[in-house]
């Protein structure tokens, strides 16, 4: 009896020792898989990664654009080859990306264009015009340049049917590359002292159009004007 008594106890010190190290063995594993996950991330040493001002190069910048374009028809997969292409550039590159983004907004951030995005959207807000031009930027370097010189241009990009011309995911896929690449926010490592071209120093615009007078608009945008405006 005694003996049995001994045994029974032995039983319950051993599945409760085992029980402890199946539990103390999965913590392990959950550590482990956590450390692989984060060595996955580029760790950003903030002693030598420093803010920059630098836009990625135009052509670089350009051919990622375009090739999201061609590999992709519609824009919710265009973002998504936009964040997976931009992932691959060093950290610096993606802000890059992002910098170089806020220089054509800023560089194309006029009233003719600005006329062209009312006809086109029936939209005149300051929101939807940045995400208009953020449209017009993924549509490639020849269509941004010509609408930025004749807005009239933009009248081969209408798709019958369409009634929306705006991408404003487009103005964030290097940010969330970034994150995704790296576990930080873009934004904290950009040098703002040194790049000022962006969103929060467009110019004052001097309209030469007014939505209560069609035939200024008419004026301004004459082809787009002549084949959308239903007003």
């Amino acid at each position: 009896m005694k003996n049995n008594s001994i045994l029974v106890l032995f039983l319950f010190v051993s599945s409760f020792v085992i029980g402890q190290n199946t539990s103390e063995n999965n913590e392990v594993v959950i550590d482990t898989i956590a450390d692989l996950e984060n060595n996955d991330l580029i760790v950003l040493d903030s002693t030598t990664f420093k803010k920059t001002a630098e836009m990625l190069d135009e052509d670089v910048y350009w051919n990622i654009v375009e090739n999201s374009s061609k590999e992709t028809d519609n824009l919710e997969d265009q973002e998504l080859f936009l964040i997976s292409e931009i992932q691959k550039l060093s950290p610096k590159e993606m802000i890059g990306f992002r910098l170089r983004t806020d220089q054509l907004l800023f560089d194309n951030y006029s009233s003719s264009l600005w006329c062209a995005a009312y006809i086109i959207n029936g939209d005149s807000s300051n929101d939807g015009f940045d995400y208009f031009r953020c449209w017009i930027i993924s549509r490639g370097k020849e269509v941004y340049y010509k609408a930025k010189s004749d807005p009239d241009s933009l009248l081969k990009e209408i798709i019958k049917d369409k009634k929306s011309y705006e991408f404003e995911s487009f103005w964030y896929v290097a940010m969330s590359a970034f994150t995704n690449a790296t576990g930080q926010d873009l934004y904290s490592y950009i040098d703002y002292d040194n790049f000022v071209t962006n969103d929060e120093n467009y110019p004052l615009l001097t309209f030469d159009w007014n939505i209560d007078d069609p035939k200024t608009i008419e004026k301004t945008c004459p082809i787009l004007y002549q084949q959308l405006w239903k007003r």
